[in-house]
């Protein structure tokens, strides 16, 4: 059982799925198409997340977090994904810097960041993807060079999640031969950061082109031992993020079928409610299907998240490329159900749409992922 959160006065705790579901109802879905508007978030909804204990609650209790598992983990953020894509994307991040900082992190970097992270004071943001380099490692351009007591960082990272707002980044980096990650801070001199903005999807994320042009580092900079990252770190926090994504795109279709149900009562053609005629009924009955197939598949990448069962990897690849594919699905079936009303920014279904198909590309794109899925079957069948 996950510990209770203690929240700021006046702030209600999220520690499961019902008081997530309160928060983002009240808090974060009544707003999520002005967040977009705006291509950001606001601080009073930052700071208010970060009174109600939601930005990393999986960490232990004696460093501010709830201790929660990965099962309720996965409800909450299928609840944030259901009333903003923007705001799950930045929990995604941050629980991708907070998650490998208790994993790998030495005790003098989880004392330094950890209390931080837990409660919100500071934002992580992931570094991987790169202007030439999505998520394949191997095509990593930035280099960490290091130096008497350190290292220098350089290197241009794109597409970066919350990268406006950041307080610190995990980035990857070559170190010769082999992978680095590293905690920078954003105040260190040299890093330079570049609002990405008229983006398709996710657009209140805050994204981000973030340079490092002679970033000198201290030695403790380095997250876990030099060449162990690309195998063992990298792989891990990829996880969590695919994770997240699968929790939200789930999130996406309760959201499509929560709107379409709405929309088809109240709309009539010829005198007839649509939501009777066979082909509406037939569109509600597949998302209801695919968002409890979809919220099992991630329910069961948790469970053996929490067990420690290495399988957890190829789970999250299964759950995250189904829950995108049914939110890409969904949301453009959303669209056609609403009309030319879907395309219009009165409704929630076309910011759906757009974040959708965001969906289908992030933490790993969905060739990527038929192609990791269809090895696991190749190597259980030898």
């Amino acid at each position: 059982m996950a510990a209770p959160v203690v929240a700021a006065p006046g702030v209600d705790a999220v520690h499961d799925r019902a008081t997530a579901r309160a928060f983002v109802d009240t808090h974060i879905a009544p707003h999520a198409n002005d967040f977009e508007r705006a291509a950001r978030v606001p601080e009073e909804l930052i700071e208010r997340m970060a009174a109600a204990g939601l930005w990393a609650p999986f960490l232990p209790p004696e460093v501010g977090g709830a201790g929660m598992d990965m099962v309720t983990l996965g409800e909450v953020h299928e609840e944030v994904g259901r009333g903003c894509s923007s705001v799950r994307s930045l929990l995604t991040v941050h629980s991708m810097v907070s998650w490998t900082l208790n994993r790998w992190g030495s005790p003098a970097q989880r004392e330094r960041w950890a209390p931080l992270l837990a409660r919100g004071a500071a934002l992580g943001s992931f570094c991987l993807s790169e202007p030439g380099a999505g998520s394949d490692a191997a095509g990593i351009g930035a280099t960490a060079v290091p130096t008497g007591s350190g290292w220098v960082l350089d290197g241009v990272k794109k597409w970066i999640t919350g990268g406006q707002r950041a307080d610190v980044y995990l980035v990857f980096a070559r170190t010769g031969s082999s992978i680095g990650a590293f905690l920078v801070p954003r105040s260190t001199p040299g890093v330079r950061v570049t609002p990405i903005t008229d983006i398709m999807g996710t657009r209140g994320s805050m994204i981000a082109e973030v340079a490092f042009e002679g970033v000198r580092l201290e030695a403790d900079a380095l997250l876990g031992p030099s060449g162990f990252t690309a195998g063992m770190v990298l792989t891990g926090t990829l996880d969590i993020g695919r994770y997240s994504v699968a929790a939200g795109s789930v999130g996406i279709v309760q959201a499509c079928l929560d709107a379409c149900a709405a929309y088809t009562t109240r709309r009539s053609v010829g005198g007839t409610k649509i939501r009777d005629f066979p082909l509406i009924q037939a569109k509600l009955s597949d998302m209801v299907t695919d968002v409890r197939a979809g919220r099992l598949l991630v329910a069961e990448a948790g469970r053996l998240k929490d067990a420690g069962d290495p399988t957890t990897l190829m789970a999250t690849w299964v759950a995250k490329y189904f829950a995108s594919t049914a939110a890409a699905r969904h949301a453009s079936e959303a669209v056609q159900v609403h009309g030319a009303n879907g395309m219009g920014a009165d409704y929630p279904v076309a910011r759906l749409y757009r974040d959708a198909k965001v969906m289908e590309i992030i933490e790993g794109s969905n060739e990527v992922q038929r192609i990791t899925i269809a090895g696991d079957a190749y190597r259980e069948t030898r």
